[in-house]
């Protein structure tokens, strides 16, 4: 089985060191870059199945790479997981991370078992993804004036095609498959991300604003169950649809 391919973007040398060498030790093989600019370039050339990611590089951060990426990306169906690794670990800090586009967030100091624990996961479910979009069996989803095709990775809210991050999609496919019922933060979280994946409530919080964002007025859909979680709202017969 080919190695899985691991961009590390980190400008301090001793981190760097230390990432590489528990990752090659793992299996995988590892490319870094000492700085956002740097890893730009590499995305121009290299394919990798899983992005490290500092927050404060020097020249572009961190926040600003995984939007450049996120945007670059857009219309792929499969992009690569990004895993912020950095020190900052205020909240406010995590939800930044994960709005930009992340996939996880962890902050120094950190152990090289459980990172390597959280990238497994990450590859693991990117490659869930895969196996969804060659089984031409797979469902579309058509409800109010959202159509997700779960084995294309795309979601239309009209004519409009929502450019989703990969937490972001699976959230509202989950929520799909059953309008009207209410889910936990925890039951959302396991459902999405799998039961190994160690994230806060909050956290889906943050991606439950994500997408009323980009869903505009039709945000609304996805209704907030005050003290159990959230639920989208049932498409009844007559209902007149939510427009973009």
């Amino acid at each position: 089985m080919k190695k899985k391919h691991i961009l590390i973007v980190e400008d301090d040398t001793d981190i760097q060191q230390l990432v590489s060498y528990n990752l090659i030790r793992a299996g995988y093989n590892v490319t870094c870059a000492d700085s956002g600019e740097e890893a730009l370039e590499l995305f121009q050339s290299e394919f990798f199945d899983c992005i490290l990611l500092d927050l404060m590089l020097p020249g572009l951060s961190g926040i600003d790479i995984c939007k450049h990426l996120r945007k670059q990306h857009a219309d792929d169906e499969l992009q690569a997981p990004v895993i912020m690794l950095t020190a900052k670990g205020e909240e406010e800090d995590v939800i930044a991370g994960l709005e930009s586009g992340a996939d996880d967030y962890i902050t120094k100091p950190f152990s090289p078992k459980v990172l390597i624990a959280r990238i497994k996961a990450v590859l693991r479910r990117a490659e869930d993804r895969k196996s969804t979009e060659s089984d031409s069996s797979q469902e579309i989803l058509t409800i109010h004036n959202l159509r997700i095709d779960q084995g294309r990775h795309e979601v239309r809210l009209g004519e409009e095609p929502l450019q989703l991050t990969m937490t972001e999609f699976g959230i509202l496919t989950f929520l799909a498959k059953k309008p009207g019922w209410v889910f936990t933060r925890q039951q959302i979280i396991d459902s999405v991300r799998g039961y190994d994946f160690l994230i806060t409530p909050r956290a889906i919080d943050v991606q439950i604003f994500g997408l009323r964002k980009k869903m505009k007025d039709a945000g609304r859909i996805i209704e907030t169950v005050r003290g159990i979680g959230y639920r989208l709202k049932v498409n009844r017969e007559g209902e007149e649809e939510e427009q973009a």
